[in-house]
């Protein structure tokens, strides 16, 4: 009789403090004999599994959003975001309840703002392979929250980004640039207060790590990324600042010509350029180097024709963009 009735499903805060549970064994008695290890991580990945049931619904049915909503609440009101970091198959978990509203409110950024020490834990994650997936896209997940973007644009890990964007491994390689295009684009205004505050050394290790990196690949999304930060709105005082530096004023002059050289530029650059024009003209004019004087001189006089008239006047991709 007693196969004949499927087992009541657990309620969203059985699931929670169960998977807690197991989790804290699993950590605390790693010299288990390894049957009871293999049972109690079969019984955790059955956990997991419910918790993508309720949150992404059965494949029948989609996910009730108070079941989702109440999960959400009992998972960070219990800390088991911290550990649940470590295991590969709940990475969607963890993302979904990070978007998860309780009440209007987006719980998970309560959660983070008073656990932003899991960002140490996580970025350092790209210094070992085995976790270093997981550990990255958990983190992207986390950058989506602005007090936590704002907890790593200010520490070290910035840093230390230009190292792991040039790891050996691609794949990781790969990942550490996306959180750090994350990081850099998602929210303008904190980007463009690291931006002005950081200018200096920032854009120094930019420059001579990622735009001169021995790797095509490093210094083709490093350019990518640079246009993306520079000709964003926020970011048009960064743009337009004159420093010091005379290396970094050719190498980013280089940048810049060739975004005012495209002939097919998309509106919202088109936009930015026009709304800056008279700053950029003074900046143009103002605008003197040494190095590479000749290489430097040539396109200056075209790359001020395109911001004096409405329809710029066409100019061959040689005269803008020799160096």
């Amino acid at each position: 009789m007693k196969g004949l009735f499927k087992p009541k499903p657990r309620t969203p805060m059985e699931l929670v403090l169960q998977t807690r549970d197991l989790l804290i064994f699993l950590d605390q008695n790693t010299e288990t004999r390894e049957r009871k290890r293999e049972e109690k991580m079969s019984e955790l990945s059955k956990q997991i599994l419910e918790m993508r049931i309720v949150l992404f619904g059965n494949g029948q049915a989609g996910p009730n959003p108070d079941a989702c909503a109440h999960l959400a609440r009992e998972f960070f009101k219990h800390d088991t975001f911290r550990l649940l970091v470590a295991r590969q198959n709940a990475t969607h978990v963890l993302a979904i309840l990070q978007r998860q509203r309780v009440g209007g409110r987006l719980i998970a950024s309560e959660y983070l703002e008073n656990n932003l020490d899991l960002m140490d834990v996580l970025l350092p994650g790209y210094e070992d392979g085995d976790i270093a997936l997981t550990y990255g896209a958990i983190s992207r997940e986390c950058i989506r929250h602005q007090i936590v973007a704002s907890y790593v644009l200010g520490s070290e890990y910035m840093k230390k980004f230009f190292t792991y964007i040039q790891i050996p491994n691609f794949e990781i390689a790969s990942d550490a640039q996306s959180t750090f295009k994350e990081l850099l684009t998602r929210h303008r205004s904190t980007v463009a207060e690291f931006l002005s505050a950081n200018y200096d050394w920032f854009f120094q290790g930019y420059i001579s790590q990622l735009l001169q990196s021995p790797s095509y690949i490093t210094r083709r999304h490093a350019v990518k990324l640079l246009g993306d930060m520079l000709l964003d709105r926020s970011n048009s005082a960064v743009m337009v600042r004159y420093d010091s530096n005379k290396t970094i004023q050719l190498d980013t002059f280089h940048l810049f010509k060739l975004f005012v050289a495209n002939q097919k530029k998309p509106p919202e650059i088109i936009s930015v350029l026009v709304t800056n024009r008279s700053k950029l003209l003074r900046f143009l004019g103002d605008f003197s180097i040494d190095k590479d004087r000749n290489v430097f001189e040539a396109p200056v006089p075209l790359v001020k024709l395109h911001f004096r008239y409405d329809k710029p006047p066409k100019a061959s991709g040689a005269d803008l963009t020799r160096r």
